[in-house]
């Protein structure tokens, strides 16, 4: 028995105004622009401004958030900010923002549908949205997991089992393959030795794709594969592959078709590029993640199979204390590699539930105009070269007369000065530039402005 007049909620001490400070932080950052600034910084200088933060007696809620907001956060880079171009960046609604603390305070834990009912059927319904975009069945589905990285993990997870039971047992003598080009996420590859797979490598096109004829020509070289992964929008360069005609020779292989989509998925939303993706309501499994072009904070990423019992069959855990969970409900713990989860998907259900597909359809096609603009400025401009077409948004370009190290030193100094975000990258074996446009907000004459007139002459400035 507890003593008399214990109160189990205040064995903290009274935290109404540590809840009150931080809700009037976050408040405040939701509305409130990042510094395009901001940037990591050595761990002695954090250390050093930060001071001693952990202490047998604790620092208090208020120099504790101090730290957090003048010295932690700084040292972060603005993943929002409209001029932030590099890698693929992030620009959630200020709708799926503010539901991220909302979710978060409502501690669900989302493995399993007994626990979590309640936030897995929201999560479904914007699941649902997805597998209608690809074209899928309505018994189609799958789960919200961190990121691409154990997306795409537990999608070949569940294709290496299908595998195995169409095979009816694994010959020990037999080393798993799955297929991919070069230009494929590096995940893929971190999966294969995860998986202990070798990974057979299909030669791309000269527009950088992957095609049926090619990967039918390296199966008939290198033998059985249990999967092939398609990108539908790669991350070095936003290419698409051939999926039709890559779905022909896996449908004729009887081979698993994993689609990557973690940044380019997005675009199956706008009608301008849709066609690109003919042949990926044949893919077995997808995934997107919405906290790239999709507008919701990290961590989230979709992952969704055509039939989701192959997944269930790879992934669902046994142990005494699991008996009693009922195999029939939606379980996300069943469908990837984990058991506990947080409910990561609300902010994107949130989002879409306040705003609208419609407004997601106008705001993924709003940055597909500015990349175009962007290109046909690049493309008219007397100091500079697009190196090839966009397909979706990501542009590669160059500067004729550059080097791999005045890039570096251009793209250093911007990134500084809180001007632009914007990294090298290597394509065909030579350093060009990149921009990633995901973010509606990003403007393309302030972009092409910045282009103008920080190449014109030596790149230090």
């Amino acid at each position: 028995m507890q003593p008399p007049g214990f109160d189990p909620y205040d064995i903290w001490g009274d935290e109404t105004e540590i809840v009150k400070m931080s809700m009037e932080w976050a408040a405040r950052r939701v509305v409130r622009p990042s510094d395009p600034k901001s940037t990591a910084r050595p761990a002695s200088e954090l250390a050093a401004d930060a001071g001693v933060t952990i202490t047998p007696a604790g620092i208090g809620a208020e120099a504790a958030l101090r730290i957090f907001d003048e010295v932690l956060v700084p040292a972060t880079r603005a993943q929002d900010d409209p001029m932030n171009l590099a890698y693929i960046p992030a620009a959630p609604t200020r709708a799926a923002i503010a539901f991220e603390s909302v979710a978060s305070s409502a501690n669900v834990f989302a493995g399993l549908w007994e626990a979590g009912a309640g936030a897995i059927f929201a999560e479904n319904a914007a699941l649902a949205w997805l597998v209608d975009l690809l074209g899928w069945p309505e018994s189609a589905g799958g789960c919200f997991v961190s990121g691409g990285t154990i997306g795409n993990l537990s999608a070949l997870v569940a294709a290496r089992q299908a595998a195995l039971v169409r095979r009816g047992g694994r010959d020990q003598s037999h080393r798993w393959r799955m297929a991919c080009t070069l230009g494929a996420h590096s995940s893929i590859r971190s999966a294969a030795e995860v998986l202990d797979a070798e990974v057979v490598l299909v030669e791309e096109d000269e527009r950088g794709h992957l095609t049926g004829p090619a990967l039918r020509a390296a199966l008939a070289r290198s033998g059985e594969v249990f999967a092939v992964v398609a990108s539908a929008g790669t991350t070095n360069t936003g290419v698409v592959d051939d999926l039709d005609d890559i779905a022909d020779v896996c449908a004729e292989f009887g081979i698993w078709l994993h689609v990557d989509g973690a940044y380019g998925g997005a675009a199956l939303v706008a009608p301008s590029v849709r066609p690109r993706f003919k042949g990926i309501e044949r893919a077995d499994s997808f995934i997107v993640d919405p906290h790239k072009w999709l507008f919701a904070p990290y961590d989230c990423c979709a992952l969704l199979y055509r039939d989701p019992r192959l997944a269930r069959a790879a992934h669902s855990q046994r142990a005494g204390y699991l008996d009693v969970v009922d195999r029939e409900a939606w379980n996300p713990a069943d469908l990837a590699v984990h058991l506990s989860r947080r409910a990561r998907g609300l902010p994107f259900w949130f989002s879409l539930a306040t705003y609208g597909t419609d407004r997601y359809r106008e705001a993924v096609e709003q940055t597909l105009t500015t990349a175009r603009q962007v290109a046909a400025a690049i493309k008219a401009s007397d100091q500079l070269r697009l190196v090839r077409e966009p397909e979706l948004s990501v542009l590669l370009f160059e500067r004729p007369g550059w080097s791999a190290a005045d890039y570096s030193v251009w793209s250093k100094r911007l990134a500084h000065e809180g001007v632009m975000l914007c990294l090298p990258t290597i394509w065909q074996g030579r350093t060009v530039l990149r921009l990633a446009f995901v973010n509606p907000a990003t403007h393309a004459d302030h972009v092409i402005e910045v282009l103008e007139e920080t190449t014109r002459l030596d790149p230090a400035g």
